[in-house]
């Protein structure tokens, strides 16, 4: 049996703005906590975002985020539905298309890996929502803009959920509220008072608190929604993820992108998975790579393993009793994924991958190996998903949207009665799309479905309240390569910076409107 979701995206761009902006505010305030992602124009040089002080990341990211700019912005806001089973969701989602109205550099890659994957430019440059970086300006304040929603989101006090989320704090920081501060301790101190409700990052949710084998978006996202649907049909006490959706109608409806997901149980296994690609959901070669990128596959190869993983550590605990027992799970290694390395050794050995596409596992390799190289001490930690699109352009660029995407039912994961969304699909393609799901707005939500997931299992009954969530996770920034997070606190060593008391007195109101806008801060 196999549980499937269609996710109703709305399109929210120049023409339809201001006609969403009600619906938009509605669900802001009325949500339980928020998810975001961004879909960035750039991210610069890949090394200086894995240099050894955090210091230093924090600079090379401002400077990508004063150079570069948002393309697109994913919002999900979750609502906790009080009269419903515990943890039932009412969920909508909203996917902007921004456009920047300073000159900003876009880089050829970015492109590359954004078309590939279904980004349509004609339409950012057509119809994006403008919006201006740094300061407010004259009129900003009561305008209905791109900062106002901003500004409404942290009005209303939400918890914030983000995946690998320091780039998109920084960026959503410089694109939409003010000029960034130089130090990273003033910047902490800055985001703890603009999200008073704490940030959350389920990328350090998955590998600390889910302990998964790999921890990128879509392979989190799609393990979360197969465990939760194997717990609602084997029953019990357990409790389950359930989500509802809105039933758009009249004009509304044309805004809609309907994106269809499964559980991937019926894949095929016979279909070799890319190493690189399994351990971290990035491939150098992208849709040239020989191997499978099948999320799916990967995951179904993942659970055939897990037993045979699972009874080698048994015999181990018990020839060594007093060693730390670990999550039977989490002892793959959720950070390097060694239950897929492993495997590079026995395909040299066997003769295997000797066509003339370099192999992926030596790719990844030869990545590592430069950064040790620059004198990174972490660099057998590194994680590619923060490389961002960098090593996406080996593939040919597409204009086409992703097709290859299967079309479901319109039920909800373990809630059939609930209100279902319906479309027309596209038929699936030969072509190889890298992650087709791929796209602001639906990442927010597999961001924000991971969370959801990830606080069921933690919440105890008894514990069970609106402002109960992940209290291991509260405020903790997953950083690539460290064995700890970036804390979002203000510590007594850091003040907040001149933008952002400013700032903050115009979203509390104690302020008038036409108050002089400071100057860039300068330290």
């Amino acid at each position: 049996m196999e549980s499937s979701m269609v996710i109703p995206v709305v399109d929210v761009q120049s023409n339809n703005f201001k006609e969403m902006w009600p619906a938009m505010l509605l669900a802001i305030k009325s949500s339980s906590f928020i998810s975001l992602d961004t879909e960035l124009s750039g991210l610069g040089n890949r090394k200086t975002l894995m240099a050894e002080s955090i210091e230093d990341r924090y600079k090379a990211v401002c400077h990508a985020a004063r150079t570069r700019s948002i393309l697109s912005v994913g919002i999900a806001c979750f609502k906790r539905l009080e009269d419903k089973p515990e943890h039932t969701y009412f969920v909508q989602v909203y996917n902007l298309t921004l456009l920047c109205s300073e000159e900003y550099v876009i880089e050829p890659q970015s492109v590359q890996f954004l078309v590939q994957h279904g980004f349509d430019f004609n339409k950012q440059y057509a119809q994006g929502v403008p919006y201006h970086k740094g300061n407010d300006k004259g009129g900003d304040v009561h305008a209905c803009n791109v900062r106002n929603l901003f500004v409404e989101l942290l009005r209303a006090r939400k918890p914030l959920v983000v995946h690998n989320g320091l780039v998109d704090m920084v960026f959503l920081y410089q694109c939409f509220y003010a000029h960034l501060p130089e130090r990273l301790g003033t910047f902490t101190a800055d985001l703890s008072e603009m999200f008073p409700a704490g940030i959350y990052d389920t990328k350090y949710a998955t590998e600390y608190e889910l302990r998964l084998v790999a921890s990128y978006l879509e392979y989190a996202f799609k393990k979360c929604k197969l465990d939760n649907s194997k717990s609602i049909q084997a029953g019990g006490k357990q409790p389950n993820l359930v989500l509802e959706f809105c039933n758009y109608t009249g004009n509304q409806q044309s805004y809609v992108d309907y994106r269809p997901c499964t559980d991937g149980n019926g894949v095929g296994g016979a279909a070799e998975v890319c190493i690189q690609f399994s351990a971290y959901g990035w491939c150098p070669n992208g849709s040239q790579c020989p191997m499978s990128h099948d999320t799916d596959l990967i995951i179904q190869q993942d659970e055939k393993t897990k037993d045979s993983k699972r009874q080698k550590r048994k015999r181990k605990r018990g020839k060594q009793k007093g060693s730390k027992e670990q999550c039977e799970e989490g002892a793959d290694a959720p950070a390097s994924k060694q239950a897929h390395l492993e495997i590079i050794d026995l395909e040299e050995e066997e003769g295997k991958n000797k066509g003339d596409e370099k192999n992926c596992a030596t790719a990844a390799a030869e990545i590592i190996e430069d950064l040790r190289e620059e004198g990174h001490s972490d660099a057998g930690r590194m994680d590619p998903e923060t490389l961002g699109t960098a090593g996406e352009v080996g593939g040919t660029v597409k204009s086409e949207a992703p097709d290859g995407e299967p079309s479901p039912p319109s039920a909800q994961d373990g809630d059939p009665s609930s209100t279902s969304a319906s479309a027309g699909k596209k038929d699936a393609g030969d072509k190889k799309v890298e992650g087709g799901t791929h796209r602001a707005g639906f990442d927010a939500f597999m961001t924000g479905y991971i969370f959801s997931y990830a606080n069921s299992l933690a919440t105890k009954p008894e514990e069970s309240s609106p402002e109960t969530w992940l209290p291991g996770c509260l405020n903790k920034l997953y950083l690539s390569g460290k064995s700890v997070p970036l804390q979002v606190v203000k510590s007594t060593f850091s003040k907040s910076s001149k933008a952002h008391m400013h700032k903050m007195d115009i979203v509390w109101g104690k302020r008038k409107s036409n108050d002089t806008t400071p100057k860039k801060e300068t330290i």
